[in-house]
């Protein structure tokens, strides 16, 4: 057993965010977040040892999610997606503010 695990069953208990409303001008940021959450996993996974595979097997490590985000089905992008909604949730409900750095939705329209 882990050091200073409780014998009990762990229960989450995650911040309250379901009330916390983000700013539709977020959705860039969120999008570009769920990209980095995505590459970070796989920049881990590649790492230890994992390939990409059709299938998982943990035995081979192999995973059908080791490529691109751009290439992952909308399902997949969804899971990255959450983590990066509620970490934005997460920071406006411990008081700080998100804001968009001068110049960037001229950026945004040069890029897209």
């Amino acid at each position: 057993m882990a050091r200073g695990v409780a014998k009990r069953p762990y229960v989450p208990k995650p911040l309250a965010t379901a009330r916390v409303k983000l700013p539709a001008a977020l959705g860039d940021l969120l999008e570009r977040l769920a990209e980095h959450v995505h590459d970070v996993w796989a920049k881990q996974r590649i790492k230890d040892g994992w390939r990409y595979g059709p299938a998982r097997n943990d035995a081979l490590k192999t995973h059908p999610g080791l490529v691109p985000y751009a290439a992952l089905s909308e399902a997949e992008k969804d899971y990255d997606r959450n983590t990066a909604r509620e970490t934005l949730r997460a920071i406006v409900k411990l008081g700080y503010r998100i804001e968009q750095p001068p110049g960037a939705s001229q950026r945004r329209r040069r890029r897209g």
